[in-house]
């Protein structure tokens, strides 16, 4: 019996057991500001404003698109969150029982380098914002004065605004995000709200000051002169593949979250408060555009193109006041994004990869160390190595791991889960298999991952790249079941 807690504890961390029923607290409306702040970003206000400059700013082509998309969202969004919220185990858990023990650790350790490379990266843009603040609330007279010798800290490029702002950034975001869930459930809930309320807020602003220009401006996104038309039925998939690409990496460790919603109904109500975030967040993204664009052009102000990215737009603006509030607006914003996407997700693979030697905290401190690594190399060196089609690669994995993570559960093992064998290490464990590693997922997940890269590094197959995930997941899935049914 002793021997047996030993195994067992080997693979138990109180971080990643199964939540305890008094902390199911999450409802729909903590799912709905999950996924608010997972389309929130800077990226998010990107993509959908370039979605719409490219299909002539028809909105109901490219929401017809998006609409389909969030569907796909919604239904992969719910197979792989119940079983997290029915066992209350996280993704790397709940990766045991179609990987192995030691199987899934390997595995979902990739999910953790993505997220960490991610954080990072995110956390030197977050960090440049940082530093604009700090230029414009010190330097706003002459900011040339940072061109100075005296400001130069020759590291990887980075003067001291740009250093302190990255160091800070990291620090900020391990105090914030190091507190337990339930803090991360209040940053997620306040984040999304408040993004919310400042959109809002501009979106009046720019009516009141242009009226009639705006009205003019929304009826022509409503023109559906080409809907109907038959060649636009790639447009519209092709639309729906992008949109779905921007929530594929985040689906397959939704049981991260959903482990912490009160039943499946909350989880199902939840994932389709997912429309109701995209069609919100999409008017008032494209409003917001036109809208600055309405303004730059009565203040003579020229531009070359219809800006699409929230810091360029800003940067357009010559009212301080203005752009200091909007800038932290996209930090917390930013800041959300990046514990949802990144953060989270790395903790727990982490802490599963060590779970006698891992903390909130020290997995934390090792993340922000390597994140820093990231950051300072990304301008420099990272960004100019088609580091974009590294990360596509190395993301065209997490199709095929839920595509056999979904067959698994609800066909191979009928919904059924054997608790106790999650956490041992025993021979006789239902989830031991081949010393710790399921060879038939493992066999199938490479099958999915060769037909998921292949769009992404064959030319011929660039145009389902968008759909790379659902072609490894659908792949994996079937190699999958005709094996374990041997």
């Amino acid at each position: 019996m002793v021997i047996q807690e030993k195994e067992k504890s080997s693979l138990m961390n109180w971080e990643i057991v199964s939540v305890n029923p008094n902390n199911k607290i999450w409802t729909w409306k903590d799912i709905f500001c999950f996924w608010g702040s997972n389309i929130q970003s800077i990226i998010g206000f990107s993509l959908i404003a370039s979605l719409f400059l490219v299909y002539q700013l028809n909105f109901l082509l490219v929401l017809g698109g998006c609409i389909i998309g969030s569907l796909l969202v919604y239904f992969f969004s719910n197979l792989i969150g119940k079983p997290s919220q029915k066992h209350g185990i996280p993704f790397p858990v709940f990766l045991r029982i179609s990987m192995g023990i030691f199987g899934a650790k390997y595995v979902a350790i990739l999910r953790g380098v993505v997220g960490i490379f991610m954080f990072g990266v995110q956390t030197y843009f977050i960090s440049k914002s940082i530093g604009y603040l700090i230029r414009i609330t010190l330097f706003s007279i002459d900011s040339t004065i940072l061109d100075n010798d005296i400001f130069l800290l020759f590291l990887m490029g980075l003067n001291i605004i740009d250093g302190f702002s990255l160091i800070f950034t990291l620090w900020i975001q391990y105090l914030l995000f190091s507190n337990g869930q339930r803090f991360i459930r209040k940053i997620i809930n306040f984040s999304t709200l408040f993004v919310y309320l400042g959109l809002v807020i501009f979106f009046i602003m720019l009516i009141k000051e242009n009226y009639n220009e705006m009205l003019e401006a929304t009826n022509d996104l409503f023109e559906n002169n080409i809907i109907y038309n038959k060649e636009n039925l790639i447009a519209l998939l092709s639309i729906a593949g992008t949109f779905f690409a921007y929530f594929s990496i985040v689906l397959v460790n939704f049981g991260d979250f959903s482990r912490y919603a009160r039943n499946e109904n909350e989880v199902n109500k939840g994932n389709l408060s997912l429309l109701l975030n995209l069609i919100f967040f999409s008017f008032l993204s494209i409003s917001l555009v036109i809208g600055s664009s309405i303004v730059l052009e009565k203040n003579l102000i020229p531009i070359d193109r219809i800006l699409t990215n929230p810091t360029d737009i800003i940067g357009m603006f010559d009212n301080t006041s203005l752009t200091f509030i909007a800038l932290l607006f996209i930090l917390v914003a930013s800041l959300s994004s990046n514990l949802i996407a990144n953060y989270i997700p790395s903790q727990n693979s982490i802490i599963n990869f060590f779970p006698n030697n891992s903390s909130l905290r020290s997995s934390g401190i090792l993340i922000v160390s390597l994140a820093f690594i990231f950051a300072i190399f990304w301008d420099p060196i990272l960004s100019k190595i088609g580091i974009l089609s590294f990360i596509d690669t190395i993301g065209s994995f997490f199709g095929p791991i839920a595509g056999i993570m979904i067959v698994d559960y609800y066909i191979i093992k009928n919904k059924n889960i054997m608790s106790k064998d999650i956490f041992s290490t025993s021979k006789d464990s239902a989830y031991y298999y081949s010393g710790g590693w399921h060879i038939k997922s493992i066999y199938s997940l490479f099958i999915g991952f060769i037909f998921a890269s292949a769009t992404i590094w064959n030319a011929d197959l660039k145009f389902l790249q968008s759909f790379s995930w659902i072609i490894g997941a659908f792949f994996s899935s079937i190699t999958y079941y005709l094996l374990a049914n041997k």
